[in-house]
């Protein structure tokens, strides 16, 4: 059974907080994982009042911590507003900062960038939130770099996501990041959500399901996970699809929001982290099996996407010897 977690992840909630985002942070870091064989994490719900009527009076929440929890977190997820423009309660403000001082993790979704904003922590930052609400959070928050286009921006210690599904991406990206890809992975499993939507991914896309059948991408990226390591291209995917490839290429856009080299490119990736977590540490072969060709190549899209070198990656994620 997996011990308990010395990783704390708070979620403070305010009047007002959306439902949904929370149920995410609950699922993802509140519930035990015992099928895991990885210290889990110790999550906790805490709000400056004892009783809070969340979004739209639906229910009421009582019994959760007080903000000194946010005092002992490593993690803390801050709340998210129905009107972001009004200004968050002042004790949830400092707590936020004093978190800041000493180095938490800091995590939005959706609108709760504008509380985090509000604290001062995004200012000459990059950070992304709903597309609603872009022209908002710039006019008020002008010193931030707001990314209006993605699903979440990780700016190293602050992470912000956008829509309120992006939580779910964002968080599947933290287990990674603190887990591993076959971590991540099999809680995506449990979800029956996709493992890994990239963060630089479009927040709105033109057809998000599929007018039809026979235009859906699903079989084609079924198949094409399966055949990674066999040298897949661009003009080999939309062969397989009998479509052209500027068809696939509008047809990825519209339908994953990003092109079809980069979601290749993205796969072959988690694919390489996933075998070096299962302990292959000869790079040629986890460069072959994974498609990405070779040790350099390896090494490049790696520390792109996860700032580590192959040494560094197995270091933290590879099973002990």
């Amino acid at each position: 059974m997996a011990k308990e977690s010395s990783h704390r992840v708070v979620m403070i909630v305010s009047a007002g907080s959306n439902p949904f985002e929370m149920g995410v942070a609950t699922e993802l870091f509140g519930l035990r994982r015992p099928e895991l064989p990885v210290d889990w994490y110790d999550f906790t719900l805490c709000s400056p009042t004892p009783t809070v009527r969340m979004h739209s009076g639906f229910f009421q929440l009582s019994g959760v911590a007080g903000l000194t929890a946010v005092d002992h977190a490593d993690t803390v997820i801050v709340p998210n507003r129905p009107d972001p423009l009004e200004e968050p309660a002042p004790d949830v403000l400092a707590a936020i900062r004093r978190a800041d001082a000493r180095g938490a993790r800091l995590v939005s979704f959706c609108t709760g960038a504008f509380t985090l904003a509000a604290a001062g922590v995004l200012d000459g930052r990059r950070a992304t939130t709903h597309w609603r609400w872009a022209e908002a959070f710039t006019a008020r928050h002008p010193h931030v770099d707001l990314d209006p286009d993605v699903l979440f921006v990780d700016d190293g210690r602050v992470i912000t996501a956008a829509g309120s599904a992006a939580a779910l991406d964002t968080a599947l990206h933290l287990i990674r990041a603190d887990h591993g890809a076959e971590t991540a992975a099999a809680v995506s499993r449990r979800l029956v959500h996709p493992a890994h939507r990239d963060g630089g991914q479009r927040q709105f896309v033109e057809h998000p399901v599929p007018e039809t059948a026979d235009t859906s991408l699903g079989p084609l990226l079924d198949w094409a996970t399966e055949h990674l390591a066999d040298g897949l291209d661009v003009t080999a995917l939309a062969a397989r699809a009998a479509v052209s490839p500027a068809t696939l290429h509008r047809r990825f856009r519209a339908q994953l929001g990003t092109t079809p080299l980069a979601w290749l490119t993205e796969q072959r990736v988690t694919l390489a982290r996933r075998l070096m977590e299962r302990g292959e540490d000869r790079l040629d072969v986890v460069a072959r099996a994974s498609g990405l060709g070779t040790a350099t190549s390896l090494r490049t899209q790696l520390r792109r996407r996860t700032g580590l070198t192959p040494t560094e990656y197995r270091r933290r994620f590879a099973p002990a010897r």
